[in-house]
């Protein structure tokens, strides 16, 4: 078969093939045989500086990650850790450009291969400024992404594989690799055991019953206002929402004088109509039916706002029609109202639930977790997972199972959340049957 040339290499030479083994050994070589000359040095340089510079630093680093030192008062592991983990990132990064310029000469070699003219270094350019503008406009932000969220959380789950704690805390001691110890502990070791099954069972309590309270009440204010014969629905509406208008921050402070059982107000109007004190915030019982109060009084004028804003968007014909078959006025709240509701606010009451999960704020700032409870590793008895945590990290200095903690609560959110999504029909376009 007769062959035709292009840029003086016969088409069927294999450039392709040549042009990727050598840009594999060498960065830019393959860019080379193909003519790409400027690029080509782009690549050889870069090869040049970063991988005849960087692999010692590489392997020190990524060794002091995997033994997180020998030498007590000499090695820091926490450092060698983040050393390790930013290098195992440059590295990641590293190859991934290496892989792009292989790719990059047999994507030319190919043209060449098919008689088809190979781009310009300007061409190139252009090229690159219209299809990867997107990557690189976002490419700060990515950065950002990486440095506050990603590296932080990979750290913490390498944390939870580790003796990091007050007795092995660097530079004095150094910490240790020990896979799955810390998850075995806490659900192996009776007192652990016992404070991780009480503490997420409350959380699991507080959740559901945190949730549907504020979906409850939100809806019912929702449904009463949207009533047509109620009259002095926009002021009723804005007084409503004053709760959630104040910072939730200093509310919870008020709240937590409010319901104080010496000087507390929420008592001393109780003395006034003759009942006895109430320990809102020390007994272990009425202090988290205090917490799931305050936590109604603060976030119910949302989902109502929420819910408002849905029932003014259901057809009046609908109920029109409901009033002919002569249905109740149940019926018809659990036939179109509570339905619709539902199907537009599901994915919010999904996010709502992730969020009470981890409520870290009201449990804190209203009663601190309280009220302390014996035998409970570090937690008290308004404590939930997230709050616990906290105090594995503050005060007991537990740092690796606090990591490991956190885990266990990542795992829970994170499957409920995927798993309610993908269940809900809010995002599927579908007729309402």
């Amino acid at each position: 078969m007769r062959s035709e040339t292009s840029t003086n290499v016969r088409v069927g030479s294999n450039q392709a093939r040549n042009s990727a083994i050598l840009s594999a050994v060498v960065m830019g070589l393959g860019q080379f045989l193909n003519g790409q000359y400027i690029k080509g040095a782009i690549f050889l340089l870069y090869y040049i500086s970063f991988w005849f510079q960087s692999p010692g630093y590489f392997m020190e680093n990524i060794k002091g990650l995997i033994t997180l030192g020998s030498n007590p008062e000499v090695d820091h592991s926490i450092f060698m850790m983040i050393y390790g983990i930013v290098s195992v990132v440059l590295l990641v990064v590293a190859i991934g450009i290496h892989v792009f310029n292989i790719v990059d000469a047999y994507n030319n070699g190919k043209k060449i291969d098919n008689g088809e003219e190979v781009p310009s270094f300007k061409d190139s350019i252009k090229n690159m400024m219209e299809i990867g503008f997107p990557y690189i406009a976002i490419s700060p932000g990515m950065v950002m992404l990486f440095i506050a969220t990603i590296f932080p959380l990979i750290f913490s789950v390498l944390l939870a594989f580790t003796s990091y704690d007050l007795y092995h805390s660097p530079p004095a001691k150094l910490i240790d690799w020990v896979g799955l110890q810390n998850f075995r502990d806490i659900m192996t070791l009776s007192t652990w055991r016992m404070t991780f099954i009480k503490v997420f069972s409350w959380t699991v309590i507080w959740t559901i019953s945190s949730t549907v309270s504020i979906f409850a009440l939100g809806l019912f204010l929702a449904v009463v206002l949207n009533h047509k014969n109620i009259k002095g629905r926009n002021i009723l509406r804005t007084i409503l929402m004053i709760p959630w208008a104040i910072p939730a921050f200093v509310s919870m402070l008020i709240w937590r004088g409010l319901l104080n059982y010496n000087f507390g107000q929420v008592n001393k109007l109780l003395a006034i109509i003759g009942i006895d004190k109430v320990p809102w915030l020390e007994d272990i019982m009425w202090a988290r039916i205090s917490v799931l109060l305050v936590n109604l009084w603060l976030s119910f004028p949302f989902i109502m706002a929420l819910c408002s804003g849905v029932l003014q968007s259901i057809p009046e014909s609908l109920y029109e029609a409901a009033d002919v078959d002569g249905a109740s006025v149940i019926q018809k709240f659990t036939g179109i109202t509570l339905p619709l509701v539902l199907r537009q606010i599901a994915p919010l009451m999904i996010m709502q639930f992730a969020f009470q999960f981890n409520n870290f704020g009201i449990i804190y700032l209203l009663n601190n977790g309280n009220p302390p409870q014996f035998g409970y590793q570090g937690a008290g008895g308004t404590d939930i997972l997230i709050s616990w945590v906290y105090k594995l990290t503050i005060d007991r200095l537990k740092w690796n199972y606090a990591a490991a903690i956190s885990i266990l609560i990542f795992i829970v959110v994170a499957g409920f959340s995927i798993y309610q999504f993908r269940r809900t029909n809010s995002f599927k376009e579908e007729e309402l049957s």
